[in-house]
């Protein structure tokens, strides 16, 4: 079975996650199941950018985990296009037949802080993928982490200090490296510039669409900032209660929104000019949305 949009990088078809929550005693039982995420669908075309937007557990980054098979998916397919032409369901692949798939999707986690070991060297952070899929040894592997480190804005001799030597930004770009070393075609980035100061989140959002363009990457981009996504993206879904509520061009969503979940979305965003009105009725407008949709 192939995709319905062959010239897709990455398609997803009815993508869901369940988690059961049981009862512990003298028998077990599932009290609840959460549908974290619930048949989600969506394309994404080689060398774009999705965002993926919503509130707090909105179900963004449990797509982006079952995607990347670092969460199981309760159902679903997950096909992904390999350099070769070939399409893959990485939602099928067993452990063995994933590995090697695994250096074409990789990810750029939230906090640079806490994704990076701090003992290990960043030297041997950024060359750890290629040592574990057997790429490189010796000198070749010293030559790509000097590359790769030089292509995120770090020097290579940055490769024998360890992480808390370098600020936030520092790190993620070392996260970044660590990502692209692989040459992969898809990353994911979760929340990739949240934990960072403004200024920094620009640095670090340049720099990813420098390396865009010059690799052709395809980015899924997990976020709540809407500012961000509206000038780093080139379609949002918008997701709620584990489901995409809305899917269009970044153009369309932030001038047009179908829908109303995502209407009362962007009414939270606060605006710079001070003439427009805060919206102080999120909590009830959604909560009316609820009843209406009960």
């Amino acid at each position: 079975m192939t995709p319905s949009v062959p010239a897709s990088q990455l398609s997803v078809r009815g993508l869901s996650k369940y988690f059961s929550i049981a009862t512990r005693g003298l028998r077990t039982k599932v009290a609840k199941v959460i549908k974290a995420v619930d048949d989600v669908s969506f394309d994404l075309a080689a060398g774009e950018t999705l965002g993926l937007v919503g509130e707090s557990g909105s179900g963004k980054t449990t797509t982006a985990r079952c995607i990347l098979r670092a969460l199981e998916p309760t159902s679903g397919e997950v096909f992904f296009r390999l350099p070769d032409g070939q399409v893959v369901d990485l939602a099928k692949l067993s452990d063995r037949a994933l590995k090697p798939v695994r250096q074409h999707v990789q990810m750029v986690f939230q906090d640079p802080f806490s994704s990076l070991n701090p003992r290990m060297t960043v030297g041997g952070i950024v060359g750890e993928p290629l040592v574990i899929h057997g790429m490189a040894t010796g000198a070749e592997l010293d030559d790509r982490i000097a590359e790769v480190l030089r292509r995120v804005g770090l020097k290579p001799e940055h490769r024998n200090r360890y992480p808390h030597a370098f600020s936030g930004g520092q790190r993620q770009r070392i996260g970044i490296a660590r990502a692209l070393i692989m040459r992969p075609s898809l990353i994911v980035c979760d929340e990739a510039t949240s934990a960072l100061d403004v200024s920094v989140q620009a640095q670090v959002l340049d720099l990813l669409k420098e390396l865009q363009a010059e690799y052709r990457l395809t980015y899924l981009f997990v976020a709540h900032n809407l500012d961000v996504v509206r000038n780093f993206c080139d379609r949002v879904a918008v997701m709620r209660r584990g489901r995409i509520v809305e899917l269009a061009p970044t153009a369309q969503i932030f001038a047009s929104p179908a829908h109303p979940y995502t209407r009362i979305l962007l009414s939270a965003v606060p605006s710079p000019d001070p003439d427009v009105p805060m919206n102080f009725r999120v909590a009830e407008e959604l909560a009316k949305l609820d009843a209406g949709a009960a």
